[in-house]
């Protein structure tokens, strides 16, 4: 009996101490320029770049495959830091996705749900809840907004609605722009 656990013990240890040494021998690394920009993409999963995601449009741009004003949800700001890391010319982003307008997410009329799924189907952050043939939800604080959901239902049940503002999501408005420039010549003030 105990020769058998210290045969399995000594095995254990090999076999871990092999696992090790491949682990650090056959090491593939990821490219680096890629991982970067991954870090500055916003995570959101929503593919409104064309890719299934933020991690393999990184890929695309780090071999210069794409374009760097692809990132709808990341806007200009994401754009040039693209630009930067890759080395590409940052380009105009779409009129309409520079558009500042309130983030949006999906409600599903429950009433005229018919439970068909291709909403959940194609939802990118598994924010819909429902089964077949019974009434759909979605998870307000999970949905991105990035309106996969609305042409693929039938009976035209999802809309895009303005988030509800709570304590939690609301920002103090910007000021308004002063009409008069104050120029200050020597000790005397200029209206």
């Amino acid at each position: 009996m105990i020769e058998a656990i210290l045969v399995f013990v000594g095995l254990a240890i090999l076999f871990g101490l092999l696992l090790g040494y491949a682990s650090i021998r056959f090491k593939v690394e990821g490219n680096p320029q890629a991982e970067q920009i991954d870090k500055i993409l916003p995570q959101t999963q929503c593919g409104q770049c064309g890719f299934p995601g933020c991690k393999p449009y990184a890929e695309a741009l780090a071999k210069g495959e794409t374009e760097v004003n692809l990132c709808i949800p990341g806007g200009n700001e994401v754009m040039i830091q693209i630009s930067e890391i890759t080395g590409l010319e940052p380009k105009e982003m779409d009129a309409a996705a520079t558009e500042a307008k309130p983030k949006e997410t999906a409600y599903i009329n429950e009433d005229l749900c018919i439970g068909c799924v291709l909403c959940i189907k194609e939802c990118p952050v598994d924010a819909i809840l429902g089964a077949t043939k019974l009434m759909h939800t979605v998870i307000q604080q999970e949905c991105t907004g990035c309106e996969k959901c609305v042409p693929v239902c039938p009976v035209d049940c999802i809309e895009m609605l303005p988030q509800n503002v709570t304590p939690k999501n609301w920002k103090w408005p910007e000021p308004a722009v002063n009409k008069f420039e104050i120029k200050v010549v020597g000790e005397q003030v200029q209206k």
